[in-house]
C-alpha cells in the first residue's frame, strides 16, 4: 500500500511539472472581426425568480400546516 502512495505522489508531481515545462511561444492568431455583443446579462429575471421561490415557499409551508392541524 505504501508503494501504491508514494507512485501515485511522484506521478502528479511529475504530471505538474510536465504540465509547466510547455512551451508558449507559439504566435497568436490574428482576428480581424470585432467581437460580438456580451451575452444574457446575469441579473435579468432575478426579481422575478426570487417573487416565485417565495411564493412557492408560502405554498409549501400552508400546504404542511394544514396537514398536520
Amino acid at each position: 500500500m505504501q508503494k501504491k502512495n508514494i507512485f501515485a505522489l511522484i506521478l502528479v508531481f511529475l504530471t505538474g511539472f510536465v504540465a509547466l515545462a510547455q512551451v508558449d511561444n507559439l504566435p497568436q492568431p490574428q482576428t480581424l472581426e470585432a467581437p460580438g455583443p456580451p451575452g444574457m446579462p446575469i441579473d435579468g429575471g432575478i426579481i422575478v425568480l426570487f417573487v416565485l421561490a417565495l411564493t412557492y415557499g408560502i405554498y409549501k409551508s400552508y400546504k404542511l400546516s394544514k396537514r398536520t392541524v
